[in-house]
This record gives C-alpha cells, sequence and structure tokens, in this order.
C-alpha cells in the first residue's frame, strides 16, 4: 500500500498535495482560477485565431489539458493552455503543408498536438529534461523578442482592417503591408487602438483588473449598439455553442513525418518556456519541489487532451502563471477552477460572442508579446559578455528574417556549437607562487609571484577529452618553448581537471614522453579519484613514476628544492591518499 502511494505521487503528483490540503489555501485558489479563467477566455480565442484556427478552438484548447496537467505536473503554479509563440508556430508550420479546407487544418493542429504529447511524454519518461539546458538564454531571450514582434506584426491585418497573406519573415509582412496601408478601415483601426488602451489602462489603474476582458465587453457592446458590423467590423460570428466533441488525430505516416519538425520545434520551446516560468514561481514558494522530467510528462498529457478534443498544442504562458501566483494560487486547484469557468462559457456564453470585433483579439495579442520583448538583455550583453551578445542577436535576426521555425533551431545548433567551442577552449594558467606561502596562482593574473627559471607549473580548467586536447597542446608548447633550455621541471596541477577520456589518456602519454625525451622531469599532483584511476588504467602513474605523483603543487617544488626526500615521499604517498578521492 505504501509502494502504491508513492508510485501514485510520483507520476500523478495531485496525489501528493491534494489529500495533504488545507482549508487557507482555498480563498487564493478560488480567487486566482476565477482571475486566470476570466483573463483565458479572451486570451484563448485570440491564440487561437493566431494559430490559424475558430477562435472557439482556443476555449476547447483550454479545457482538458488544463486538467491533465494540473493531475500530472509538478508545478502548482503554472498556468497550461495555448500561448502567443506556440500559436505561431503552429499556424507556420501547417501553413507550408498547404492545407485544404478547414477541415484538413484542424486535422492537422489535433495531429500536431498529439505528435507534441509523444515527444513530450517520452523525453519525460526517458528523463531528457535536462535538453532544456542546451537552449541558452541568450538563445531564447533572442527567439521570443523576434517572435513577439512577428507576432505582433502579424495582427496588423486584423488591427487595420486590411488583407495580408501570412508569413512568419518580417520582410514578407511588411511588403504585404506597404501593399495594402491604403486600405486601413478606420473604425476597424479605431477599435483595436482603443482594445489595446483598455488593455494597458486597466494595469494601471490596479493590476489585477482583467483589462482583457474589459476590452471584450467593450468591443462587444460597441459593435452591437452602434452596428459598425454593417460598416465594415469584422466580428466573430455565430460561435458554437457547448463542449468540444471527441476527434481522432491523423494516424497517417505521411502526415506525421510531415509535421514532426515542428512538432520537435513546439515541444522544445513549449517545455523550455515553460518551465522557465515555473521554475522561477517555484524558487519563491518553497513548499514543492519542481521536477524537469515530471513537467514534461504533465506538458505531454496536456497536448493529449488537446489533440483528442479539437485542441491545439499548448504550454505553460508567462502572464497567466505570473497572475495565478500573484492573485494567491497555491495549489493545482486553481488551474481546475479556471477550467470549470472555461467549460461554463462554452455551456452558455459563447452567444455572447457573436459581435466580438476581431480587432479586439489582436489588441490582446499585441499587448501580450509586447511583453516579451526584453531590451535590456542585450544591452547587459554588449557590456558584460560579447559573445552571449552576438548570440542573441544572430538568434534574433534569423528568427525575424528566416522564420521562427528556422530561429528556434539557428538559436539551439549555435547554442550547442558554443558550448562545444567552450568546452574545446578550457582555462589554461601558467602558475606561480605567492611569496612567503604555499599557495599557487595564475602569472597572468597576479604579479610578484615566484617562479623557478627551470620549473614549469601548468594547470587545466576542466575535464580533459578529445575535443580540446590539441588546444591544451598548443598553450603547453607555447610555454615550454618560453622557458626554452633551462627547463628542467615540469610539473602538471590536475586538481581542476575533472574527467580524462581515452583520447586524452594516449595524448598525456604522449606528451610527457616528450617532455621526458628533452631530459625533463615530469610530475604530476593533485589528480582527483576518478582522474588518478584514469591515469592508473592507462599506466600514465607508472610512466612518470610513482615517486613523482604528489597531492598539492607545494610537496612538487618542496621536491625539487630538496626540502624533502624519497623516504619523506613515502610518508605522503598519494596513491594511498587519493585512490577514493
Amino acid at each position: 500500500m505504501v509502494r502504491i502511494n508513492f508510485l501514485l505521487k510520483k507520476s500523478a503528483p495531485i496525489f501528493e498535495w491534494l489529500p495533504n490540503y488545507k482549508r487557507e489555501y482555498l480563498r487564493g485558489d478560488i480567487i486566482a482560477g476565477l482571475t486566470v479563467g476570466v483573463m483565458l477566455i479572451p486570451q484563448g480565442m485570440a491564440y487561437a485565431m493566431l494559430a490559424g484556427l475558430d477562435p472557439i478552438y482556443g476555449l476547447y484548447a483550454s479545457t482538458l489539458p488544463i486538467i491533465l496537467y494540473t493531475i500530472f505536473g509538478s508545478s502548482r503554479q503554472l498556468a497550461v493552455g495555448p500561448v502567443a509563440i506556440v500559436s505561431i508556430l503552429t499556424a507556420a508550420g501547417i501553413a507550408s503543408l498547404n492545407p485544404v479546407g478547414t477541415a484538413d487544418y484542424l486535422l492537422y493542429a489535433v495531429t500536431l498536438a498529439l505528435l507534441v504529447g509523444i515527444i513530450q511524454l517520452g523525453m519525460g519518461l526517458m528523463r531528457l529534461g535536462f535538453v532544456a539546458n542546451f537552449l541558452s538564454h541568450p538563445v531564447i531571450s533572442g527567439f521570443t523578442s523576434a517572435a513577439a514582434i512577428i507576432i505582433g506584426l502579424s495582427q496588423l491585418k486584423h488591427l487595420l482592417g486590411i488583407e495580408m497573406a501570412g508569413s512568419d519573415k518580417i520582410q514578407l509582412i511588411v511588403s504585404e503591408f506597404l501593399e495594402n496601408m491604403n486600405d486601413i478601415h478606420l473604425i476597424t483601426l479605431l477599435i483595436g487602438l482603443g482594445g489595446i488602451l483598455v488593455i494597458k489602462g486597466s494595469k494601471k489603474i490596479h493590476k489585477m483588473l482583467p483589462g482583457s476582458l474589459l476590452a471584450v465587453i467593450l468591443g462587444i457592446v460597441l459593435v452591437s449598439i452602434l452596428s459598425l458590423e454593417g460598416k465594415g467590423v469584422s466580428v466573430l460570428g455565430e460561435v458554437p455553442q457547448g463542449l468540444p466533441t471527441f476527434i481522432s488525430p491523423s494516424w497517417e505516416m505521411n502526415k506525421w513525418v510531415k509535421l514532426l519538425p515542428i512538432a520537435l520545434t513546439i515541444s522544445l520551446v513549449g517545455f523550455v518556456e515553460s518551465y522557465a516560468v515555473a521554475k522561477t514561481i517555484q524558487t519563491r514558494r518553497r513548499d514543492y519541489k519542481l521536477d524537469a522530467n515530471q513537467e514534461l510528462i504533465g506538458l505531454g498529457m496536456a497536448n493529449f487532451g488537446a489533440a483528442f478534443l479539437k485542441g491545439f498544442p499548448v504550454t505553460g504562458g508567462f502572464s497567466r502563471t505570473a497572475v495565478n501566483d500573484q492573485s494567491g494560487a497555491r495549489t493545482g486547484l486553481a488551474s481546475l477552477i479556471s477550467a470549470l469557468l472555461i467549460v461554463f462559457t462554452l455551456l452558455f456564453l459563447t452567444s455572447f460572442f457573436y459581435y466580438l470585433p476581431t480587432a479586439v483579439l489582436a489588441s490582446v495579442i499585441i499587448v501580450s508579446v509586447l511583453g516579451l520583448i526584453n531590451l535590456q538583455i542585450p544591452v547587459q550583453l554588449w557590456k558584460k559578455d560579447k559573445s552571449d551578445f552576438y548570440l542573441l542577436m544572430a538568434t534574433f535576426i534569423v528568427t525575424l528574417t528566416g522564420g521562427i521555425e528556422v530561429g528556434i533551431i539557428v538559436g539551439f545548433a549555435l547554442s550547442i556549437i558554443l558550448v562545444i567551442f567552450r568546452a574545446s577552449r578550457p582555462h589554461m594558467a601558467r602558475l606561480g607562487r605567492i611569496p612567503g606561502t604555499d599557495v599557487f596562482r595564475n602569472l597572468d593574473r597576479f604579479y610578484q609571484l615566484e617562479e623557478h627559471s627551470d620549473t614549469l607549473i601548468m594547470r587545466v580548467d576542466g575535464p580533459l577529452y578529445y575535443a580540446n586536447i590539441d588546444y591544451v597542446k598548443k598553450n603547453f608548447d607555447k610555454w615550454v618553448e618560453e622557458k626554452g633550455k633551462k627547463l628542467k621541471n615540469i610539473v602538471l596541477d590536475t586538481h581542476t581537471i575533472t574527467s580524462l577520456d581515452s583520447s586524452a589518456a594516449h595524448a598525456l602519454e604522449g606528451w610527457i614522453l616528450e617532455w621526458q625525451g628533452q631530459q625533463c622531469e615530469v610530475f604530476i599532483c593533485g589528480a582527483k579519484g576518478p582522474v588518478r584511476d584514469a591515469m592508473d588504467k592507462w599506466d600514465i602513474v607508472k610512466l612518470v613514476g610513482i615517486d613523482h605523483t604528489f597531492i598539492t603543487v607545494d610537496q612538487v617544488i618542496d621536491m625539487i628544492e630538496g626540502k624533502i626526500n624519497k623516504e619523506d615521499k613515502k610518508k605522503i604517498d598519494p596513491y594511498t591518499l587519493q585512490s577514493n578521492d
């Protein structure tokens, strides 16, 4: 019985917090659930429109997916549902497949959600949550800012009431706008700008005011009273009432193959966005643990729910999660209440959305994505880390000009390349003694260090493996050459080497033989247990001699200076002391 309870809590975290639910949590959860639900109604409809679907599908994607994430996700404040970036990725990915009609488009959307669910669930079960670490913060920032601009510009057709072909490339969007700018519908523009002012202004009055919902209500009232539909203002029209019916995604392999690249992109981007905001909230809570792999499982299950109930890919959203936390959410009950509010809306309130102008939904999207553009990060990186700045800008420019899908792939690739580049060029130091101490420091960073003219002390910070041995040897050769013919002793301080693979072991053997051939004595000190084990397996310890291995650099120098002899050395035998380190 105890094991069953453990497995339930492990696989479905709801069984951990629900049995221990406290009465004092209820008020905050109810307020947060209702607040986020009210916020989700216009956002869900707007993001469905952004994904290329009818707005009702945004509400469908805000029911069962939320419930499933609440059961299987590890975050207690994350608000799952449609989000801007995933919606635009969905639209871009499906549009490239040239679907025939709305039914075919919907089939692609639910199939895409199914694939995202399979990928995320598979990654969670295989414990691949660490993959998110390969999308660096500069890449995420550059991609998010560029995607926000693309998303905002893509709404110009609804905001201005003009015809524009859909695209996720800025040059094509700007070209379309310039061609059609003379057709701007003034009333539509005024409604859209009014929606933006209402949403932004409400936050200045009180941060908890549902500005998006206020804009929706005012837009509906204005259009219906003034009969603006007859004056060219685009409205939603008939919105289906009732809960979504079951739909089967496509099981055709050729469709899966076509959707796989965008599904992989959405899976990765959605997880990174969701986990980033969930982690931010959890660090302030401390009353539960966030598990990256369980988050993948929760998001995967949420996307399964979207796939079978006419939804589209979902993930955790920045703005709604922040509101959920600020409103007092303590557990997943808040999300369940949000889902119930959406269900209530589907059952009884959809008829009220007939006169909702699409310009207002466009204003909801535009205001939401404006918060994703962060100008402070590139400014900080320019001042403090040029390489990360260039990484951010490369991702930003590629995403703007090449499209969102290409942008994230290039950003991911650049992140990995940068990791490999940095790993292949570890920090290295030539050491000298601080006068009057047994402490050795980098000669390039400290002044007036003591260094024997016939002794070279070298250190490598990080793993020594196949990708960096050429770089390491190049620096070693430079230092050896600088010492010249005076060099008699070479000391390798290995206490900062974390691992040693077979390629590095072979290389190290060659280096030692080369130095010994130049009539130099080679000493090794400070090797950690695993590194010492590797050296022992590859006979490197035997090659330098047990009497030339030490614990610290100062012991080596004492040996060179004659302050200790071989008998003293036996008393501080590092082989015994370090074998289990």
